[in-house]
């Protein structure tokens, strides 16, 4: 009985750490970047995984419309997006 649990105990214990050191953290980094690319709004400035600096002008489910600061307008897919640089300011209800 001792040989068997001896043989197995290293490989639960590589499983257990390879999940706390690998699994875990990647699983959190990417709901983050999910929840922020649901949250796009018209206004963000934005960073693409290409490195276009822009805001975003118009969004749509799968797409969002980047106005370059040269003015041009790209059509991006949603998860081409990195990273908002800075968020649009709320609409203030009157």
């Amino acid at each position: 009985m001792p040989q068997g649990l001896g043989g197995i105990l290293p490989l639960v214990l590589m499983f257990v750490l390879f999940y706390f050191l690998l699994i875990r953290p990647n699983q959190k980094r990417q709901k983050a970047v999910n929840l922020m690319q649901s949250s796009l709004k018209r206004g963000d400035k934005v960073v693409t995984i290409g490195g276009l600096h822009g805001t975003i002008e118009s969004i749509e489910d799968a797409t969002a419309i980047i106005k370059a600061t040269d003015g041009s307008k790209l059509k991006f897919e949603r998860s081409a997006i990195r990273e908002v640089k800075e968020s649009a300011p709320e609409k203030e209800l009157v």
